[in-house]
């Protein structure tokens, strides 16, 4: 397994491309993005559980209810939710895609991310689609990854290769996620291609698999989005015998999987809105993975917590209450809490009490951009992780004029 270049395009058949069409108001920001694969492909997707549900999500569900697509379309500025017309412009988005590409509309992943509540006009869309089209490139995953974002600070992408069978696999992706970022059966956008042969109850069980201890252990605001998807597209170029079953070829693809989306947990977490600093909550010592996750999630969770490491203060009696209100079977008096980063680690409680530490040591230890708060429940051999970042002024500056 190693680390490549290249992004959604990184597989064997996929091209993408981004421009700017004019949703956004900032003409230098890109706002629709295009993936396509030379083949049908097959493909699953997990979606946000909040009731309240994009239109994009609706016709993408609908779309791939027979296991495939060829194709993916993101528009950024507007989500595309709470729209009378919403399922209609969804629909019209892939219908242009089919026009500008050949592929057949049914076959389209659709997905809008921006303000809620704001129609969305299709002309824009329209009017570009053609010079998205024309873009469509080998290396278009960079324009792809900028066209998906609203807040995001930087382009969020990864690729790996590996083999599978003796063949040579590849798999890549591109996200977005900067706020309103609590996820609850996938998060955000995230796109995930690759060429791998596999059948579509094995990739949508991998998927789901997965999800649980990536994406759905990721929080940076506590909000869960409504238009929150992740999709995985595999168009079998790779040539590997298909995996339909549990076994060595399904580990390793389990394995490529969960290093792309655990590498794009961690830059969402490390981009949230107005954040300083990427949190890692590390628990261990668990009486089962329901209880390792609960306390991890609520931890990073914790809004005092979360200022604290703003502050670089080893406040840790937050993690404690976090802990406490987690609503986790968990016995207080056999906790332990540590703080870690590049600069070293330091015991600051021990048995459910505080023990003596340096501040100096401690405040050196927090002013780092990457944080671990390791949490030792003493009461059995589960663990999980956590990601999420601080809390600070800037946050609220991101969101107090956020449509205006």
């Amino acid at each position: 397994m190693k680390i490549i270049t290249g992004g959604v395009c990184a597989a064997k058949g996929y091209k993408a491309s981004g421009v700017h069409c004019g949703i956004r108001r900032n003409q230098t920001k890109k706002d629709l993005a295009l993936i396509v694969s030379e083949k049908k492909a097959t493909t699953c997707a997990v979606y946000t559980r909040n009731l309240v549900k994009g239109a994009p999500l609706t016709v993408t569900k609908g779309n791939i209810s027979d296991g495939y697509a060829q194709a993916v379309i993101c528009n950024s500025g507007n989500a595309n939710t709470c729209n009378a017309d919403g399922i209609e412009i969804a629909e019209k988005m892939c219908e242009l895609v089919q026009g500008a590409t050949g592929v057949d509309a049914k076959d389209v992943v659709v997905a809008s991310t921006g303000v809620i509540g704001q129609p969305l006009s299709i002309t824009p869309i329209e009017n570009a689609m053609d010079e998205l089209a024309s873009l469509l490139g080998e290396d278009g995953n960079f324009d792809c990854a900028s066209a998906i974002m609203t807040t995001d600070t930087i382009q969020k992408e990864v690729a790996v290769e590996f083999e599978i069978g003796g063949k040579i696999c590849r798999m890549g992706g591109c996200a977005k996620g900067s706020g309103m970022i609590h996820p609850d059966m996938a998060t955000m956008l995230v796109f995930i291609t690759s060429d791998v042969c596999i059948s579509k109850d094995m990739l949508q069980k991998a998927l789901s698999s997965d999800v649980d201890a990536t994406f759905n252990m990721l929080s940076v605001d506590g909000d869960t989005s409504t238009n929150d998807m992740v999709t995985v597209m595999c168009n079998g170029m790779a040539e590997n015998d298909e995996i339909n079953a549990e076994g060595e070829s399904f580990d390793t693809f389990m394995k490529a999987l969960n290093t792309v989306t655990m590498t794009l947990c961690r830059m969402i977490a490390a981009d949230g809105e107005g954040a300083t600093k990427m949190l890692e909550c590390n628990v261990t010592g668990a009486d089962s993975l329901d209880t390792a996750r609960t306390v991890a999630k609520s931890v990073v969770c914790s809004s005092l917590l979360k200022a604290a490491m703003f502050g670089a203060d080893a406040n840790w009696g937050r993690v404690l209450c976090a802990i406490g209100y987690s609503k986790a079977e968990v016995d207080v008096t056999k906790v332990r809490v540590s703080f870690s980063s590049d600069k070293g680690e330091i015991l600051v409680c021990e048995n459910g009490a505080g023990v003596p530490f340096s501040e100096e040591k401690a405040k050196e230890i927090l002013l780092e951009k990457e944080i671990d708060i390791n949490v030792n429940l003493g009461d059995g051999d589960y663990s999980s992780k956590a990601w999420g970042c601080d809390l600070t002024y800037d946050y609220v500056k991101i969101n107090g004029d956020y449509r205006t």
